[in-house]
């Protein structure tokens, strides 16, 4: 397995991991910022441990390596996740979803603009036939009068596209420590708002592994997985995380999809597959001649 199809792989299991987002909502019953607060904290130790794990005694000369560029990536995911969770609760799910649809449009033109990036026509068409999927998905709805929480959708997605390309163009500086910082640095700032001690035992385990699993196996995943391919294609996979989202709640809470979410995430699903079967047949074109 060459390292492009590695990343693919890496970022298709983060995209797994963070769509159990609604599975975990469900289960514990508890305000946003408490949610928010025991979920980072958690990820965060979880991922020092495999820092720690990894680096043995460097372990402090791996996380002060990242400097100004892992800094920078742990800001951005910190302030995306920030406005994801205020855009929900402003705005619809499906405008936040169509908004994220256009991550690899805004990935593609920062890094242009920024970079001077260019990519392929097959990764900007893939993209645009995963937006056409994500909108059939949420039926095209839009909410009126919700403005802010549009705009705070619209920041998650240029701050994804932000840590993505930085995650990608500082491939040799270790990023996992950035991940780290991110992921505590999410109780610190949520704090003033939650209520961190008022949360009973089987709640407790419950974050635990909404902490371990879908914030700190998805943060690994992907700031792995994005050192190994275009910003673009890592964000163009991640649009995988809408349909699987939808199917958790299907096979463990028995909410059957919409025909429209169905034939949405089948062809999100597809355009994936199809950038990702395109992009190994030329790269094994390319090694042949």
């Amino acid at each position: 397995m060459d390292r492009h199809t590695q990343g693919i792989l890496l970022i298709s299991l983060s995209a797994v991991a963070y769509s159990s987002a609604g599975f975990f909502t469900r289960l514990i019953h508890l305000n946003a910022w408490t949610m928010l607060f025991w979920r980072g904290l958690f990820a965060g130790l979880m991922i020092l441990c495999v820092i720690a794990f990894q680096e043995r005694r460097n372990t402090w000369g791996a996380i002060r390596a990242i400097g100004r560029p892992g800094v920078a990536a742990a800001l951005c995911s910190t302030a995306a996740t920030l406005f994801y969770i205020n855009a929900l609760r402003r705005t619809s799910v499906a405008d936040v979803a169509v908004i994220f649809a256009a991550a690899p449009f805004l990935t593609a033109g920062i890094g242009w603009l920024w970079l001077g990036l260019t990519e392929a026509w097959t990764t900007l068409a893939a993209s645009l036939v995963t937006m056409v999927g994500v909108g059939i998905m949420v039926g095209g709805a839009t909410a009126d009068g919700h403005l802010t929480g549009d705009l705070l959708a619209f920041g998650m997605a240029v701050c994804m596209a932000i840590m993505m390309l930085i995650i990608r163009e500082h491939h040799e500086t270790p990023m996992l420590p950035a991940a780290c910082l991110s992921a505590l640095l999410c109780p610190i700032v949520v704090w003033p708002f939650a209520v961190p001690f008022e949360v009973s035992t089987p709640d407790m385990l419950k974050l635990f592994l909404f902490g371990t699993t879908q914030f700190g196996l998805g943060l690994v995943f992907l700031t792995v997985g994005g050192q190994m391919v275009s910003a673009t294609e890592n964000a163009l996979v991640n649009t995988l995380e809408t349909p699987l989202a939808i199917a958790w709640v299907w096979v463990c809470f028995g909410e059957m999809p919409s025909v429209a979410s169905f034939v949405g995430g089948i062809i999100v699903m597809a355009a994936v597959a199809g950038h990702v079967w395109h992009s190994n047949r030329v790269r094994i074109a390319t090694a042949t001649t």
